[in-house]
């Protein structure tokens, strides 16, 4: 019994180490997308011995996103030989599905508003910006996590609503920067003095500005 475990940002990269190690019928969890079942098949249809391996087989290849699912516990529990993609590993990512079950599961979490975080947020700007004066490296990263959590509850709510997620600010925060940075995108090599920084990101807000008016003339 082998559960595989993909990443739900990329669901179709599959490392082709995989090709010749997994062998037995496919389950797909029902979220997998058609795409990802037509891909997954047809990596393993193309394995050498595959077919005559899965011929005499009776083991379950059972493929999913979710390592919290109750189908994907149980086999796991029942010794599943498992197999995970390593971008799932990303701390980032990590921290977002943490966040991401904190609000399914915890009332306390679910009954916030981006409003009613206001104070949570100020308190812990207050107290990273006191560590970074007085503390040293390992209290500064903790209180930069704790406002780490405040970026993610925030997109996690705005996830819920349908708004914006947190790829949404980041790539607000990449869209910003080619803006108001552009040396940062062109293949600059020098150091950029402070002068021309200032200048390029004073341009950068009022071309940004210039759009939204224009945006909202329309």
């Amino acid at each position: 019994m082998t559960v595989v475990l993909l990443d739900e940002r990329w669901p179709t990269l599959i490392p082709m180490e995989w090709v010749g190690k997994l062998s037995g019928s496919v389950t797909f969890s029902p979220e997998i997308p058609v795409k990802v079942r037509w891909n997954f098949n047809a990596l393993l249809d193309d394995a050498p011995g595959y077919a005559n391996s899965i011929a005499n087989s009776t083991s379950e290849i059972y493929v999913a996103f979710d390592d919290n699912q109750p189908e994907v516990r149980e086999r796991i529990e029942n010794g599943a030989q498992v197999y995970t993609v390593a971008t799932r590993e990303d701390p980032v990512y990590q921290a977002q599905r943490v966040m991401e079950r904190a609000y399914a599961l915890g009332e306390w979490e679910r009954s916030h508003t981006h409003e009613s975080l206001l104070p949570y947020l100020q308190e812990e700007a207050a107290e990273f910006a006191e560590a970074v004066k007085t503390s040293d490296d390992e209290t500064v990263k903790a209180e930069l996590a704790d406002v780490f959590l405040q970026v993610l509850f925030h997109a996690e709510i705005a996830t819920r609503r349908g708004a914006f997620g947190i790829a949404d600010v980041a790539q607000a925060f990449i869209d910003k920067l080619r803006s108001r940075a552009p040396y940062l995108f062109d293949g600059t090599v020098f150091v950029v003095d402070m002068e021309t920084q200032d200048r390029l990101w004073q341009e950068g807000k009022k071309a940004e500005q210039q759009a939204r008016n224009n945006a909202s003339s329309s």
